[in-house]
C-alpha cells in the first residue's frame, strides 16, 4: 500500500493492516464505500436470504435514506459519530423517529455481515443509539363496532374473510394463502402454512411465513366452522356457473375467478365497507387486534394467544397488548380481595 502523506501516516496504516492481519479482517478491496456495499449486501444475503416483501422494504431504505446519508463514505472508514449525525439528519428532513429506526436496524444488521465476511473488525452501529419512537397503542375495537361491522359485512363478500380474521387472528397474507387442504373443519382446525405477498415489479407470490412459529395449527370455533362451510358452498356454486374459466388453486378466499386475491383488494374493499357504515378509521390487520384483545379480556392466557397469532414468543403479545393489562390486572386485584375477604370470614 502506497500512503501519500506524512511517515506518521504510514506508521497508522501500518498498525491498520496489522491489526486487520492479526483479526483475520480483510482490507476492502480498493476504495468501497457504504453504498456499494449496502447494494452487494441487499444483492448476495438479503435477496436470497428474507422474503420478497422484505427485500423490497430494505431496498427502499437503502436507495431512499442510507445510501444519500453515508453511501459516499468509505466502508473501512465509517464511525459511529457519522451514524448519529446522519441520523439526526434524517429526522430534520423530518422523518419520523420510526422510519430512522427502521434505517438503524437494516444497516446494522447489514454491518453484522461485514464483520462476519471479515471486512471490518467491529460494527460501529453497534456504538449509536438510535431514537426511539413513540409507542402507538393498538386500536381496541368496542363490541358495539364489532356487532355493527359484522352486520354490515354479511350478505357481502367479504363476511367469511371478516369472521375468519376476527374469530383465528391469522394475518392478511396467511388468509390470502389457506387453501381448503389446510382445513379440517370435522375436527375444527386450520394448518397455517403459508402467505401470500404482492411485491412491486414480480406482482403476487405465495411464500414462507413470517417466521418459523407462524407455521401453525389454529383451532376453530363451531361458528366459524358455519361460516366457512356456507362460505365453501357460495365458492362452488360461483365455480359451476364459471365453469373451465375458474381458476381452482383450492383457496379459501379467491376472487371472482378462484385466483388469489392481491392483499391491495381486500385492504381497498374492507376500507370502503368501514367508510360506508360511518366507523372510525379501521385497517384490516385491526381484526387481528381485535382477536388478541378479546382474547386477553375472555382471561385466556397469554401463551395461548401468543400462539394463535403466530407470535415468535409471548413477550411480543404482551408488550404488543399492555393497554389490556390494566384492566386484567384490576380483575386479578378483586379476585384476590375476594378469596382473602371470604377466608377471614371462615377465620
Amino acid at each position: 500500500r502506497t500512503v501519500k502523506g506524512t511517515k506518521r501516516d504510514a506508521e497508522a496504516l501500518l498498525v491498520q493492516l496489522l491489526y486487520q492481519r492479526e483479526t483475520g479482517v480483510d482490507a476492502p478491496p480498493g476504495k468501497i464505500n457504504v453504498e456499494q456495499y449496502l447494494t452487494r449486501w441487499l444483492r448476495d444475503y438479503a435477496e436470497v436470504n428474507v422474503a420478497p416483501r422484505t427485500h423490497e422494504r430494505y431496498e427502499q431504505i437503502v436507495r431512499v435514506h442510507l445510501s444519500p446519508a453515508l453511501g459516499s463514505i468509505a466502508l473501512s472508514k465509517l464511525r459511529p459519530l457519522q451514524i448519529q449525525g446522519a441520523y439526526r439528519t434524517l429526522l430534520e428532513k423530518p422523518l419520523s423517529a420510526r422510519t430512522v429506526l427502521h434505517c438503524h436496524r437494516v444497516l446494522r444488521e447489514a454491518l453484522a455481515w461485514a464483520v462476519r465476511w471479515q471486512m471490518l473488525s467491529r460494527n460501529p452501529a453497534d456504538a449509536v443509539e438510535p431514537p426511539r419512537p413513540v409507542k402507538r397503542e393498538m386500536r381496541a375495537m368496542a363490541q358495539s363496532e364489532i356487532e355493527t361491522l359484522l352486520q354490515a359485512a354479511r350478505g357481502t363478500g367479504l363476511y367469511a374473510i371478516v369472521f375468519m380474521a376476527m374469530s383465528t387472528g391469522l394475518r392478511q397474507g396467511e388468509l390470502l394463502a389457506l387453501r381448503w387442504g389446510d382445513a379440517d373443519l370435522k375436527r375444527r382446525t386450520i394448518q397455517v402454512m403459508r402467505t401470500l405477498q404482492y411485491v412491486s415489479g414480480n406482482g403476487l407470490s405465495f411464500g414462507e411465513t413470517k417466521t418459523h412459529r407462524s407455521r401453525r395449527r389454529v383451532s376453530l370455533s363451531g361458528e366459524t366452522v358455519r361460516v366457512l362451510s356456507a362460505h365453501r358452498r357460495q365458492q362452488l356454486e360461483g365455480r359451476v356457473a364459471l365453469g373451465p374459466a375458474y381458476h381452482d388453486d383450492d383457496l379459501v378466499f379467491a376472487d371472482a375467478t378462484g385466483a388469489p386475491m392481491p392483499p391491495y383488494t381486500l385492504s381497498r374493499q374492507f376500507r370502503m365497507l368501514v367508510q360506508n357504515i360511518g366507523l372510525a378509521p379501521l385497517r384490516f390487520h385491526d381484526l387481528r387486534h381485535a382477536h388478541a384483545t378479546l382474547m386477553l379480556q375472555a382471561g385466556v392466557h397469554p401463551k395461548v394467544v401468543s400462539e394463535r397469532l403466530g407470535h415468535s414468543g409471548v413477550a411480543i403479545t404482551l408488550d404488543t397488548y399492555s393497554h389490556v393489562l390494566p384492566d386484567l390486572q384490576a380483575e386479578a386485584a378483586n379476585l384476590i380481595d375476594r378469596y382473602l375477604t371470604a377466608a377471614g370470614e371462615r377465620g
